[in-house]
């Protein structure tokens, strides 16, 4: 990936490295200086170029390897935690995940790409967490491909009910394992409607395992994305798979079947946020989520 040098002095740079760092503490995270330099907003900078922006900078500071926010130094212990238990339990959890998709788009063939999101894309998974999967599917079936997602997830999910849980991934019948995060359809994506440096984070940093071809044309198709992240032109998919042999067929999956799915989802996700009643912080994450995704969200009643 070619690397722009800047002057690190400058007020831009200065603000580029702020504004990245800040739009990771959002999502809950920080990076190391080598991978914060990969990621810096506009365009990949220099590993030195990100040391030089931070000692020049009286908001933000390295702790334990980390770029943060000075404010934010009392979760440097629990960022860093994170961070090597994703080191230790992330591969297991990425062959579940691609296992669960291979089987997932041969059962479902209008999604057209899935991509691991969430904190097993971003370096910051633990056992307790879900997977968030990002998905690209046919116009007219973004609520069947949610309940899809979530009926096989249950059962694969009764498979591995020794999975540690919190109280985001807690479930009566069977752990939260895997979990449809974004879903599009194919419309929505020509144009987005959102093209802020959120957005274009959240598609940088997610790993596409199939369909990498729609995903090129997200990209294609809404150059403003490049204006905050030009690495997108250039990243990399090397969790990407073949897609299955055998799909089942689309007449299967008449487009009339998304109204009955989203009323089936909705009542779900309900019930579901009901169970967390007593978990003021898991609702509150659940809130942040959405409000990241929104106008695409699921039952948003915004």
């Amino acid at each position: 990936m070619a690397v722009e040098y800047l002057d690190a002095n400058s007020t831009a740079a200065l603000d580029r490295v702020g504004r990245t760092v800040a739009l990771l503490r959002r999502r809950g995270y920080a990076l190391p200086v080598t991978r914060l330099a990969e990621l810096c907003l506009g365009g990949s900078v220099s590993a030195d170029q990100i040391r030089r922006a931070v000692a020049a900078s009286p908001d933000l500071a390295i702790a334990e390897g980390l770029v943060i926010e000075r404010d934010s130094h009392s979760r440097v212990g629990e960022i860093r935690s994170r961070s090597q238990t994703h080191e230790a339990d992330s591969g297991r959890y990425i062959d579940l995940t691609l296992a669960f998709v291979r089987r997932l788009v041969a059962i479902a063939p209008f999604i057209r790409s899935v991509s691991i999101a969430g904190s097993l894309a971003s370096g910051g998974f633990r056992a307790t967490d879900d997977v968030d999967l990002n998905l690209i599917v046919d116009d007219g079936h973004r609520h069947l491909a949610y309940v899809v997602v979530n009926f096989l997830g249950i059962l694969h999910a009764l498979g591995h009910r020794s999975k540690p849980i919190d109280d985001l991934s807690r479930r009566p019948i069977a752990p939260r394992l895997m979990t449809a995060n974004l879903i599009l359809e194919s419309s929505q994506c020509r144009p987005l409607q959102r093209l802020d440096e959120d957005m274009a984070f959240e598609l940088l940093v997610a790993e596409p395992v199939f369909g990498i071809d729609a995903v090129d044309e997200i990209i294609d198709g809404n150059p403003g994305l490049l204006d905050h992240f030009p690495q997108l032109a250039q990243r990399d998919a090397p969790l990407l798979m073949d897609g299955p042999a055998v799909r089942l067929p689309k007449m299967l999956f008449p487009g009339f079947l998304d109204t009955p799915a989203r009323h089936l989802g909705e009542m779900a996700w309900r019930y579901m946020q009901w169970t967390r009643r007593h978990h003021p912080d898991a609702l509150a994450r659940v809130a942040y989520v959405r409000s990241t995704m929104r106008p695409y969200a699921l039952f948003d009643s915004r």
